[in-house]
Protein backbone atom coordinates (compact mmCIF):
# COMPACT_ATOMS: atom_id res chain seq x y z
CA UNK A 1 0.00 0.00 0.00
CA UNK A 2 2.90 2.35 0.78
CA UNK A 3 4.09 1.88 -2.80
CA UNK A 4 0.76 3.35 -3.99
CA UNK A 5 0.48 6.17 -1.45
CA UNK A 6 4.02 7.51 -1.93
CA UNK A 7 3.64 8.32 -5.68
CA UNK A 8 0.27 9.95 -5.02
CA UNK A 9 1.73 12.20 -2.30
CA UNK A 10 4.72 13.07 -4.49
CA UNK A 11 2.43 14.01 -7.38
CA UNK A 12 0.22 16.17 -5.13
CA UNK A 13 3.25 18.03 -3.76
CA UNK A 14 4.83 18.36 -7.22
CA UNK A 15 1.67 19.66 -8.90
CA UNK A 16 1.02 22.02 -5.99
CA UNK A 17 4.50 23.50 -6.39
CA UNK A 18 4.16 23.78 -10.19
CA UNK A 19 0.59 25.06 -10.50
CA UNK A 20 0.27 26.86 -7.17
CA UNK A 21 3.68 28.52 -6.88
CA UNK A 22 5.95 28.27 -9.92
CA UNK A 23 3.35 29.00 -12.61
CA UNK A 24 1.72 32.02 -10.87
CA UNK A 25 5.12 33.54 -10.08
CA UNK A 26 6.30 32.96 -13.66
CA UNK A 27 3.17 34.55 -15.16
CA UNK A 28 3.40 37.49 -12.75
CA UNK A 29 7.04 38.02 -13.71
CA UNK A 30 6.30 37.80 -17.45
CA UNK A 31 3.38 40.24 -17.29
CA UNK A 32 5.33 42.69 -15.12
CA UNK A 33 8.14 42.58 -17.67
CA UNK A 34 6.07 42.74 -20.87
CA UNK A 35 2.99 44.69 -19.75
CA UNK A 36 3.86 46.53 -16.51
CA UNK A 37 1.19 49.21 -16.92
CA UNK A 38 -1.65 46.76 -17.59
CA UNK A 39 -0.45 44.28 -14.94
CA UNK A 40 -0.61 47.01 -12.31
CA UNK A 41 -4.13 48.17 -13.18
CA UNK A 42 -3.46 50.76 -15.90
CA UNK A 43 -3.37 53.43 -13.20
CA UNK A 44 -3.66 57.08 -14.20
CA UNK A 45 -1.57 59.52 -12.17
CA UNK A 46 -1.27 63.26 -11.89
CA UNK A 47 2.07 64.94 -12.50
CA UNK A 48 2.79 64.74 -8.76
CA UNK A 49 2.32 60.95 -8.79
CA UNK A 50 -1.12 60.93 -7.15
CA UNK A 51 -3.26 58.07 -8.48
CA UNK A 52 -6.66 59.38 -9.58
CA UNK A 53 -8.09 56.31 -11.29
CA UNK A 54 -7.59 53.66 -13.93
CA UNK A 55 -7.88 54.07 -17.67
CA UNK A 56 -9.87 50.81 -17.66
CA UNK A 57 -12.57 51.84 -15.15
CA UNK A 58 -14.98 54.70 -15.74
CA UNK A 59 -15.73 57.39 -13.18
CA UNK A 60 -18.90 59.32 -12.47
CA UNK A 61 -18.27 62.82 -13.83
CA UNK A 62 -21.30 65.07 -13.33
CA UNK A 63 -19.91 68.64 -13.50
CA UNK A 64 -20.76 70.64 -16.61
CA UNK A 65 -17.06 71.39 -17.13
CA UNK A 66 -16.22 67.71 -17.64
CA UNK A 67 -17.07 65.21 -20.32
CA UNK A 68 -19.51 62.61 -19.01
CA UNK A 69 -19.04 58.89 -19.47
CA UNK A 70 -21.57 56.25 -20.41
CA UNK A 71 -24.53 55.56 -18.17
CA UNK A 72 -23.56 53.09 -15.45
CA UNK A 73 -25.96 50.41 -14.24
CA UNK A 74 -23.88 49.24 -11.27
CA UNK A 75 -25.50 49.02 -7.85
CA UNK A 76 -24.54 48.47 -4.24
CA UNK A 77 -25.98 47.87 -0.80
CA UNK A 78 -28.40 50.48 0.52
CA UNK A 79 -26.66 52.23 3.48
CA UNK A 80 -30.02 52.36 5.27
CA UNK A 81 -30.93 48.74 4.55
CA UNK A 82 -27.99 46.45 3.61
CA UNK A 83 -30.42 43.76 2.44
CA UNK A 84 -31.54 46.02 -0.42
CA UNK A 85 -29.65 47.24 -3.50
CA UNK A 86 -29.63 50.80 -4.78
CA UNK A 87 -28.10 52.41 -7.85
CA UNK A 88 -24.45 53.33 -7.35
CA UNK A 89 -23.01 54.53 -10.68
CA UNK A 90 -19.49 53.34 -11.41
CA UNK A 91 -19.27 51.12 -8.34
CA UNK A 92 -16.03 49.34 -9.24
CA UNK A 93 -16.67 46.69 -6.60
CA UNK A 94 -19.81 45.53 -8.38
CA UNK A 95 -19.24 45.40 -12.11
CA UNK A 96 -22.50 44.45 -13.82
CA UNK A 97 -25.00 45.51 -16.42
CA UNK A 98 -28.67 46.16 -15.78
CA UNK A 99 -29.67 42.76 -17.24
CA UNK A 100 -32.65 44.48 -18.86
CA UNK A 101 -33.35 42.99 -22.27
CA UNK A 102 -34.53 44.72 -25.46
CA UNK A 103 -38.18 43.96 -24.61
CA UNK A 104 -37.94 45.50 -21.14
CA UNK A 105 -40.43 48.33 -20.66
CA UNK A 106 -38.32 49.76 -17.82
CA UNK A 107 -35.32 50.00 -20.16
CA UNK A 108 -37.40 51.51 -22.97
CA UNK A 109 -38.85 54.12 -20.60
CA UNK A 110 -35.43 55.01 -19.19
CA UNK A 111 -33.85 55.38 -22.64
CA UNK A 112 -36.80 57.46 -23.88
CA UNK A 113 -36.49 59.71 -20.85
CA UNK A 114 -32.78 60.23 -21.52
CA UNK A 115 -33.39 60.88 -25.23
CA UNK A 116 -36.09 63.43 -24.38
CA UNK A 117 -33.79 65.13 -21.83
CA UNK A 118 -31.03 65.42 -24.44
CA UNK A 119 -33.50 66.73 -27.00
CA UNK A 120 -34.43 69.48 -24.54
CA UNK A 121 -30.74 70.45 -24.56
CA UNK A 122 -30.74 70.58 -28.36
CA UNK A 123 -29.14 67.16 -28.86
CA UNK A 124 -31.14 65.10 -31.32
CA UNK A 125 -30.44 61.55 -32.50
CA UNK A 126 -27.75 60.88 -29.86
CA UNK A 127 -25.38 57.95 -30.43
CA UNK A 128 -26.35 54.73 -28.65
CA UNK A 129 -23.58 54.98 -26.06
CA UNK A 130 -25.01 58.29 -24.87
CA UNK A 131 -28.24 56.68 -23.63
CA UNK A 132 -27.26 53.08 -22.88
CA UNK A 133 -24.99 51.44 -20.34
CA UNK A 134 -22.23 48.97 -21.12
CA UNK A 135 -22.28 45.32 -20.07
CA UNK A 136 -19.79 45.98 -17.29
CA UNK A 137 -21.33 49.23 -16.12
CA UNK A 138 -17.78 50.58 -15.87
CA UNK A 139 -16.96 51.51 -19.47
CA UNK A 140 -14.17 54.14 -19.39
CA UNK A 141 -14.66 55.21 -23.00
CA UNK A 142 -17.24 57.00 -25.11
CA UNK A 143 -17.59 57.25 -28.86
CA UNK A 144 -16.13 60.26 -30.71
CA UNK A 145 -19.70 61.18 -31.70
CA UNK A 146 -20.72 61.22 -28.03
CA UNK A 147 -17.74 63.42 -27.15
CA UNK A 148 -18.46 65.79 -30.04
CA UNK A 149 -21.98 66.40 -28.74
CA UNK A 150 -20.53 67.43 -25.37
CA UNK A 151 -17.92 69.85 -26.73
CA UNK A 152 -20.17 72.94 -26.68
CA UNK A 153 -21.26 72.36 -23.07
CA UNK A 154 -17.73 71.78 -21.78
CA UNK A 155 -16.31 74.72 -23.72
CA UNK A 156 -19.00 77.07 -22.37
CA UNK A 157 -18.52 75.85 -18.79
CA UNK A 158 -14.76 76.42 -19.02
CA UNK A 159 -14.89 79.61 -21.08
CA UNK A 160 -12.80 77.99 -23.80
CA UNK A 161 -13.08 78.10 -27.60
CA UNK A 162 -14.90 75.02 -28.91
CA UNK A 163 -12.08 74.33 -31.37
CA UNK A 164 -9.60 74.06 -28.50
CA UNK A 165 -11.79 71.55 -26.68
CA UNK A 166 -12.45 69.68 -29.92
CA UNK A 167 -8.71 69.35 -30.55
CA UNK A 168 -8.34 67.69 -27.14
CA UNK A 169 -11.07 65.23 -28.06
CA UNK A 170 -9.28 64.40 -31.30
CA UNK A 171 -5.98 63.94 -29.44
CA UNK A 172 -7.67 61.62 -26.92
CA UNK A 173 -9.35 59.49 -29.59
CA UNK A 174 -7.95 55.99 -30.07
CA UNK A 175 -8.54 54.09 -33.30
CA UNK A 176 -9.40 50.47 -33.92
CA UNK A 177 -6.93 47.90 -32.62
CA UNK A 178 -4.64 46.98 -35.53
CA UNK A 179 -6.97 49.09 -37.66
CA UNK A 180 -9.60 46.33 -37.60
CA UNK A 181 -10.85 45.43 -34.13
CA UNK A 182 -13.36 47.49 -32.16
CA UNK A 183 -14.46 51.06 -32.74
CA UNK A 184 -12.77 54.45 -32.29
CA UNK A 185 -13.11 55.58 -28.67
CA UNK A 186 -12.30 58.43 -26.31
CA UNK A 187 -11.05 57.74 -22.78
CA UNK A 188 -13.09 60.08 -20.58
CA UNK A 189 -10.69 60.21 -17.63
CA UNK A 190 -7.66 61.07 -19.75
CA UNK A 191 -9.66 63.65 -21.72
CA UNK A 192 -10.85 65.35 -18.53
CA UNK A 193 -7.29 65.35 -17.19
CA UNK A 194 -6.15 67.08 -20.38
CA UNK A 195 -8.89 69.67 -19.85
CA UNK A 196 -7.74 70.33 -16.30
CA UNK A 197 -4.24 70.83 -17.64
CA UNK A 198 -5.33 73.75 -19.81
CA UNK A 199 -5.15 77.33 -18.64
CA UNK A 200 -8.35 79.28 -19.11
CA UNK A 201 -8.03 82.59 -20.96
Amino acid sequence: MLNQIRPAIVMIVLLTVITGIAYPFAMTGVTQWLFPDQANGSLVKRADGTVIGSSLIGQNFTSEKYFHGRISATSGADPNDPTQSVAQPYNAANSAGSNLGPTSQALADRVKGDVDALAAQGIKNPPADMVTSSASGLDPDISPANAELQVARVAAARNLPEDKVRSLVQAATSGRLLGLIGEPRVNVLRLNMALDGLKTP
